[in-house]
């Protein structure tokens, strides 16, 4: 008896390279992400991550290689195609990119409004209720985001990215700014989220206390490269010398 195939990943970046008015910013990433799974892309500033993001996302074409979501390569896609495709995605903006005018119940419900506009508006309140509850977030619909504390604020802006029931999240930079406890606090919306909704999630990041509390996989960027992949026991035993420099600006004062 033949064993069963291997898994396919939900996203292949195969062979990726980017420039910009001749500068490099990706150099050959190769990078598999799994159904159900956490990646975590570390890096410091500059070092490409954002652009990697923005290629899975289909705003970026890359000059060379591609990326397969679902099967499809978003690299070849037009307008359109983008268009329907992202559908699948929900979005984590670092500053959580909320609507000041808009309460946190009209926030949430925004998407559904936009793009599927056969929901009644019961129906509307109740996926906007059961996806507040998804981040522990209750009785909250009347606040405006100016109401609200800056781990709420992104608690909400997970909501609305999942309102649609998206099978991946992105995350730009989730922690950024946020003080500890706030920051621990999203970290565990991030795992949340995995382990009620079975989403694959992508973080950009450079905080290392978060990549190590979150990711399943982590993958190390430097100079548009990716130095460093694996599980987090795997990469905190890392014998590449940028990982271990980078990692010992955390673990060394820990």
């Amino acid at each position: 008896m033949s064993p069963p195939p291997a898994p396919q990943p939900v996203i292949d970046v195969q062979d990726l390279y980017k420039s910009f008015a001749g500068f490099p910013v990706l150099m050959g990433i190769n990078l598999k992400m799994m159904e159900g799974t956490t990646t975590v892309v570390l890096g410091a500033s500059g070092s490409g991550k954002t652009v990697l993001m923005k290629h899975i996302m289909g705003l970026f074409k890359p000059d060379h290689g591609q990326v397969i979501v679902d099967g499809e390569n978003v690299s070849t896609m037009n307008r359109q195609q983008l268009a329907v495709f992202r559908e699948r995605m929900g979005m984590v903006f670092q500053s959580s990119a909320l609507f000041d005018s808009m309460t946190v119940g009209d926030n949430v419900a925004f998407p559904l409004r936009e793009h599927n506009p056969g929901l009644s508006e019961r129906e509307v309140r109740e996926k906007v209720k059961e996806k507040l509850a998804v981040v522990d977030l209750h009785d909250v619909e009347q606040k405006f985001p100016a109401e609200l504390s800056g781990g709420m604020r992104k608690r909400v802006g997970l909501a609305r990215a999942i309102v649609r029931e998206p099978k991946i999240v992105l995350y730009d930079e989730p922690t950024t700014g946020l003080d500890p406890l706030t920051t621990e606090s999203v970290d565990e919306m991030i795992i949340h989220a995995r382990e009620r909704l079975s989403v694959t999630s992508v973080v950009i990041s450079h905080d290392i206390g978060s990549a190590f509390h979150i990711a399943d996989r982590i993958a190390v960027i430097n100079e548009g490269r990716i130095v460093e992949e694996g599980t987090p026991q795997e990469v905190r035993r890392t014998k590449e010398p940028f990982t271990q420099h980078f990692l010992a600006t955390w673990f060394g004062r820990t």
